[in-house]
């Protein structure tokens, strides 16, 4: 996708954080947006195609927020926990609930793998921080922040979410981290 493509997107994206996608037309979404339903088509050949754009935009900003994040990070919890206070932030919830609507909206035919970029971007930071990491206890990290992300967008309270994201990483062993050859 083009320069072009990435700011309508952009838009796009905006539009339906606010007021949901759910069952709205192209033509509908495109209005808010100030573009064309066949502008939407010309860049996303469909509505499926814009809901999996859309999805691939926000799990690709979410990595790379992970990344960004890990550079203050002392320990994989510390990551977890930031990566949690950015992602519970007011202003962040709508596009929360849009990535979760549109995860919803891929479920019903073949959708990309949404889980693997975490599990890759994970491994690369344990690297870094000369830490092992388990794939699996990954997967289920991701499984934990994505769950507390809908019991909180369900009417389920922050503070609790967040109770419960600490009573998990509690049960996860912190490695010691090694850091320019030495143990911190």
């Amino acid at each position: 996708m083009g320069r072009a493509g990435d700011e309508l997107l952009g838009r796009v994206m905006g539009v339906v954080a606010r007021e949901g996608l759910g069952d709205r037309s192209l033509r509908d979404v495109a209005a808010q947006a100030g573009t064309s339903h066949r502008m939407l088509l010309y860049h996303f050949g469909s509505r499926a195609g814009l809901v999996a754009a859309i999805v691939a935009r926000m799990e690709a900003d979410q990595v790379r927020l992970l990344r960004g994040l890990a550079t203050g990070a002392e320990s994989p919890q510390q990551l977890i926990r930031a990566l949690w206070e950015e992602l519970t932030r007011p202003e962040v919830l709508p596009f929360v609930r849009l990535f979760l609507e549109t995860v919803a909206l891929t479920s019903r035919g073949p959708s990309e793998d949404l889980t693997t970029p975490w599990v890759d971007a994970t491994a690369e930071l344990a690297v870094r921080w000369d830490v092992e990491v388990d794939p699996a206890v990954t997967r289920l990290g991701v499984a934990v922040v994505r769950g507390l992300l809908v019991d909180v967008l369900g009417g389920g309270s922050i503070p609790d979410a967040t109770e419960a994201l600490e009573r998990y990483l509690s049960s996860l062993p912190e490695p010691p981290l090694q850091r320019s050859g030495t143990k911190r």
